[in-house]
């Protein structure tokens, strides 16, 4: 079978809801030495999206999705342990979580596994996150980064309250704040202040890099 096939077979896997299988395929591809930030990125990511698609297009509906989101953490499970790390030593310390009022959180989770397979140190506040929550944990660890992630727009003002809470305890020159998810765009990145938007998993490592000043250097 050739890689492509396997990649192919992993993303459908994951829109077929087969949990079992995708874990199966996921080990076959590491088996055929296949990049582990590949399998990912081009298998189960690229599964997880065309499920978020039959989504919005009601062919699917939240049970679907949450099993297709089982099916992927399926993959993840298996092929996350063989992700090595660039560098011997911490790149920057990142806090991360989804914002009050959400508990979407399979893409803030990619982007945490990303970020730890990249070489950072990743604090994870989890779903439904509060403001003061993320500058509270950034001040106690000294953090580099905050990663705000939301998929509703009626929580989008949340990550624009994290930032003008970081400038009231003056840590905004030190901390740096990247925010992402479906809704999130470029634009209202640069509206609320956030210095880098992420568009999916692997730009948001790559904006993460920038923005504290790192040589990009990541498998895709």
């Amino acid at each position: 079978m050739k890689d492509i096939d396997i990649l192919k077979t992993i993303a459908d896997n994951v829109v077929e809801m087969e949990e079992e299988l995708t874990a199966k395929n996921s080990k076959k591809a590491l088996e055929m030495n296949i990049n582990p930030l590949t399998i990912i990125n081009q298998g189960l990511v690229i599964g997880m999206n065309e499920a978020g698609r039959l989504f919005e297009e009601n062919e699917y509906f939240v049970p679907e999705l949450l099993l297709c989101s089982d099916a992927m953490y399926a993959g993840l499970e298996v092929v996350t342990p063989h992700i090595k790390k660039e560098e011997t030593h911490v790149l920057g310390k990142v806090v991360i979580g989804v914002v009050e009022g959400d508990t979407h959180d399979i893409g803030k989770n990619l982007v945490k596994v990303l970020l730890q397979a990249s070489g950072f140190e990743i604090i994870d506040l989890g779903r439904n996150v509060p403001a003061r929550d993320f500058v509270d944990k950034a001040k106690q660890v000294d953090a580099d980064l905050i990663c705000l992630s939301t998929l509703m727009t009626t929580t989008m003002g949340e990550m624009k309250k994290v930032i003008e809470l970081l400038k009231e305890e003056r840590l905004r020159d030190r901390v740096k704040v990247l925010v992402g998810g479906g809704p999130i765009s470029e634009s209202f990145a640069r509206s609320i202040g956030a210095d880098g938007y992420g568009e999916n998993a692997a730009g948001a490592v790559r904006v993460a890099k920038r923005v504290l000043n790192i040589p990009d250097a990541l498998a895709s």
